[in-house]
């Protein structure tokens, strides 16, 4: 008897993306306004393989069917959940509620393990004013953190933030976690956060070869650089960052990995995931045919 998760599975096959080394993934965070199951089965019907996955939907979906649940849904729709938002705040820049996110941190690195999730960004949105000296203790706090997260096997992503007072740029990341140096903390990059914010191109060429551990893909909109805010993400190919320059020095720094869709648009996190999925696949493979990565 076929069944309707064969069909799905089956038309996320016919429709796949082809293989590469910068697979196209989606954010959940893009379609927050379904859930779940309704985000993964949209994008499964587009063909896209990788998602990565955030507490807002995971939780309430586990709560009620439980987390092999979710473990069986990806199965079955062909699949794979490459990363996670933390959901934790707090963590590098001084925070008087450190030791509550440390607790918060170790449940989200069990609950991804159970999953086979092995990456979790862990931003930094701070909004204070801060001494120089702040910084050796933020490579403590992330030596602690790695040690929370090592026996999941869970690596904790260092996320710099267009607007963050603290980690606001790539080099800060990058300076902050070479210094921390720890197995289960690597630094990641967000186009957005990237192009938007503080960071120069010629910071790109800081990275070491493989330092980079996971990407976010968006492009910077058309306008006065006074109105971005978190929320102004474009899908890839509608703005004007300079993607492909962007694209060609990870490969160069030998990033190879998922390129994730993180948007917040209402209009995106608000429609039907399968045409959103269509309309960012569409765009997005069009850049990387003009990269050279699809």
């Amino acid at each position: 008897m076929i069944t309707r998760r064969t069909l799905l599975h089956s038309s996320a096959l016919a429709l796949a993306s082809p293989a590469s080394r910068w697979p196209l993934c989606i954010h959940q965070t893009t379609s927050a306004g379904s859930s779940f199951r309704q985000s993964l089965e949209g994008y499964a019907k587009a063909g896209i393989r990788h998602v990565e996955i955030i507490p807002q939907l995971l939780d309430p979906f586990a709560e009620k069917e439980g987390l092999p649940a979710a473990k069986r849904l990806l199965d079955d729709l062909g699949m794979k959940a490459v990363s996670s938002g933390s959901g934790v705040r707090g963590l590098i820049e001084p925070s008087p509620q450190y030791a509550k996110a440390l607790d918060s941190l170790k449940f989200r690195a069990g609950q991804l393990a159970a999953l086979g999730v092995d990456r979790m960004v862990v931003p930094c949105p701070a909004t204070g004013k801060y001494a120089l000296d702040e910084y050796k203790r933020a490579a403590d706090r992330m030596r602690e953190m790695g040690e929370i997260v090592r026996p999941f096997r869970v690596t904790a992503m260092l996320e710099f933030m267009r607007g963050s007072t603290f980690v606001g740029c790539l080099p800060t990341s990058l300076k902050l976690v070479r210094e921390v140096n720890h197995p289960f903390v690597k630094p990641m990059l967000d186009f957005y956060h990237f192009y938007a914010g503080l960071s120069k191109m010629e910071d790109l060429d800081r990275i070491r070869p493989g330092e980079l551990h996971h990407v976010h893909f968006q492009d910077v909109p058309d306008i006065p650089r006074e109105l971005l805010d978190n929320s102004t993400r474009d899908i890839p190919g509608d703005g004007v960052s300079p993607l492909v320059r962007i694209l060609h020095a990870i490969r160069k720094a030998r990033y190879e990995g998922p390129l994730s869709v993180e948007l917040f648009y209402p209009r995106l996190q608000k429609g039907d995931p399968y045409e959103v999925a269509m309309e960012i696949r569409r765009k997005s493979e069009k850049v990387l045919r003009s990269a050279g990565m699809l």
